[in-house]
């Protein structure tokens, strides 16, 4: 079978965690995964978890990013990212680039308010945002993890062009009804819910059933 991945962009916006989890539970599907760390999420991340994300290294990078908690506790999660490619963000001449790469779309998890201007107003001032550009022109899902607040007025009318585009907008909001007992269920969450859009099957949160009190912690 073709090989034919989920484009998953990180952008600078605060949230490497969320990123960490939608890439965990995208492996764990058996999806394949093309990643595009732009440059200003090289800090955060540095910022956020002390890992420095380097192109000549970008596997053991990798690695380590992902088999941490949302906690920094190392060694929390086993990963294989035998199906991951990385693209350099710098690359316009990458796969995702073109409307002939086949994916099956693109996650920006989590998106700054300038990913989100930039893909908007069609910019195309790096690969992310290419890539995010190219989703839209081939119908592809484009789902944006929006992490930022307050929201301005113009970046609500960027995110509306983005919905009037064909793109799902997942605010990165965690919600408390699943029984989030430590910081790594509320992240697994928001990482569900950008899932759920994408339409890729997962086990991150317990599900809303109906039955009131249903998240309780068992301590009471």
């Amino acid at each position: 079978m073709p090989r034919t991945p989920w484009i998953v962009g990180v952008s600078g916006a605060s949230g490497t965690p969320y990123a960490a989890a939608v890439l965990r539970a995208l492996l764990d599907a058996g999806e394949s995964v093309d990643l595009v760390v732009s440059r200003a999420s090289r800090l955060t991340l540095l910022d956020e978890t002390g890992i420095s994300f380097r192109d000549a290294h970008w596997q053991a990078d990798l690695r380590e990013w992902l088999s941490r908690g949302a906690d920094g506790k190392p060694d929390t999660f086993a990963v294989d990212i035998g199906a991951v490619r990385h693209w350099n963000a710098g690359d316009l001449a990458a796969g995702p680039s073109s409307g002939s790469y086949p994916t099956k779309g693109m996650l920006i998890v989590p998106a700054s308010t300038a990913s989100v201007a930039g893909v908007a107003l069609g910019l195309s001032k790096d690969l992310l945002q290419r890539a995010a550009s190219v989703t839209l022109k081939e119908g592809r899902k484009l789902i944006v993890a929006v992490r930022e607040t307050p929201l301005n007025g113009q970046t609500l009318r960027h995110l509306v062009t983005l919905d009037d585009a064909g793109a799902t907008v997942v605010p990165a909001s965690p919600a408390f009804y699943a029984g989030a007992t430590h910081i790594q269920d509320l992240v697994d969450f928001v990482a569900g819910r950008v899932l759920d859009a994408a339409g890729v099957p997962h086990r991150l949160y317990r599900r809303w059933q109906g039955e009131l009190g249903g998240g309780a912690h068992p301590d009471g």
